[in-house]
């Protein structure tokens, strides 16, 4: 297995968004591509919680999966990874695979599939 399931509770914080979404609600503007957009891939050095950002690699798995993603959404990854990370700088190359990664299997059935059982995701969406 190469993910967690979880589930944090916590109170909703002003300007709070992130991988998570931003809380309020909406669920169509908590895409990835919408995330990225509104605060970038990476968290920006002075907003760190660790002084060293960690060391970000790509695990054999990873670029198993990457082989299987439809090459379609694999060209649309590509090319919108390319954008939303322009705005940081020259993008790494593992910043770019992972943002790809997460365009292709970022709704994924299994984890669509919990949220709903938990009653964490509007059962409307992804049917």
């Amino acid at each position: 297995s190469n993910y967690v399931d979880y589930r944090l509770v916590m109170q909703r914080q002003p300007n709070q968004d992130g991988a998570c979404g931003n809380f309020n609600g909406e669920a169509s503007d908590d895409s990835t591509a919408a995330v990225f957009s509104r605060i970038g891939a990476r968290v920006p050095s002075g907003q760190l919680l660790f002084n060293d950002r960690a060391q970000v690699g790509f695990t054999d798995v990873e670029k198993k999966l990457m082989t299987m993603c439809e090459p379609e959404t694999l060209s649309k990854a590509q090319s919108g990874c390319e954008e939303m990370l322009k705005g940081r700088g020259s993008p790494s190359r593992v910043e770019m695979q992972s943002c790809m990664l997460d365009v292709c299997y970022g709704a994924n059935q299994h984890v669509l599939k919990l949220a709903k059982s938990m009653g964490w995701a509007d059962k409307s969406l992804h049917a």
